[in-house]
């Protein structure tokens, strides 16, 4: 299986990029393809004191696309980036997955133009699996579609349903809608039509409305809304998940019995982080498209891309695509 990895995408590449290519080749032992300015990875590299092995390969591609910088402009202008140069190794079947921490409106983007949707979908969709207290949830989309119609939020919960499926062996994912009420009716238009859609349909398992507050008790496995909706949803989760932390170990601090409870409860704690941790579940599908493209965080260290790598692995070996593919003519 050859893996690339976009070597020029992220706060901390190419350094930390190179480190997560060479964790995932010696544990996973699969390829890994470095796409991305090959001066620039070779003297990373060198800095490090890592060499080529066998197993990891340079794709160069002169040009990249930054964090901030306009999807447009960028997939416009520069056709010899390294998200542009995996959308091509990808199309042509050179390589079977492609991991990137980069500028996601430029992946999204270079995407749908390079490689292109799967037949019966309309709009990609990313993926996040949140922690529960019953496990994960995936919430989708995050942010690749702006705007959903109510076969976009239909076809988002079939693609959902199948990751689920593959990566967390849930045999009938939960799937619920996400909106500002549990009742029957509750929603605009939109909604109210893709609850229709949904509930008539025999390919997923739904279970109706489910609000915000619905969903760090786990009740549904997919969670179905909006990219708006569930990229400002995420960016919540994420930031309470980070005070409460912070607020925790301030507290601690000021007290001088909680400093000696708390070396007892420091397994737990380590734990519970986790859970919330991006970098332990590594990155996040993008659905829709005709290849398997896994979108790390911006602030990835060489953890998280080898998760991230593993999550692209699991997803290739359980040939996820293709069993997203038979969900969409019909097949179980």
């Amino acid at each position: 299986m050859r893996i690339a990895l976009d070597a020029m995408g992220g706060d901390y590449a190419p350094e930390e990029i190179i480190k997560g290519a060479f964790m995932a080749l010696r544990e996973l032992n699969e390829n890994i393809v470095l796409i991305g300015n090959e001066p620039s990875i070779r003297e990373a590299m060198k800095k490090m004191d890592l060499s080529l092995e066998e197993g990891i390969e340079i794709y160069h591609a002169p040009e990249s696309v930054g964090m901030g910088e306009s999807p447009v402009d960028a997939i416009r202008k520069k056709k010899r980036s390294s998200i542009w140069e995996a959308m091509r190794l990808l199309k042509g079947r050179e390589i079977d997955a492609f991991v990137s921490a980069g500028n996601t409106g430029a992946i999204v983007a270079a995407s749908l133009l390079g490689v292109g949707r799967l037949q019966g979908i309309d709009r990609p969709a990313l993926g996040v699996a949140i922690p529960t207290l019953e496990g994960r949830t995936l919430l989708i989309d995050v942010g690749a579609t702006i705007g959903c119609k109510p076969k976009n939020l239909y076809q988002f919960a079939l693609m959902g349903s199948v990751y689920m499926s593959v990566i967390l062996n849930i045999e009938k994912p939960r799937v619920g809608l996400l909106t500002v009420g549990e009742e029957r009716g509750k929603g605009d238009e939109i909604i109210k039509e893709a609850y229709e859609i949904l509930a008539s349909s025999h390919q997923v398992n739904f279970i109706g409305n489910v609000e915000g507050k619905d969903i760090p008790f786990g009740v549904a496995d997919v969670v179905v809304c909006d990219g708006f909706v569930g990229n400002v949803m995420l960016k919540f989760i994420e930031g309470v998940a980070e005070a409460v932390f912070k607020l925790l170990h301030e507290e601690i601090s000021k007290r001088l019995l909680p400093r000696v409870g708390i070396l007892f409860m420091l397994p737990m704690l380590k734990e519970l982080w986790q859970k919330f941790d991006y970098e332990a579940y590594g990155g996040t599908p993008l659905l829709g498209i005709d290849g398997v493209i896994i979108v790390a965080h911006g602030r990835s260290k060489a953890r998280a891309i080898f998760n991230a790598v593993k999550v692209a692995r699991e997803f290739v070996l359980q040939e996820g695509l293709e069993r997203i593919k038979k969900k969409l003519k019909g097949g179980d």
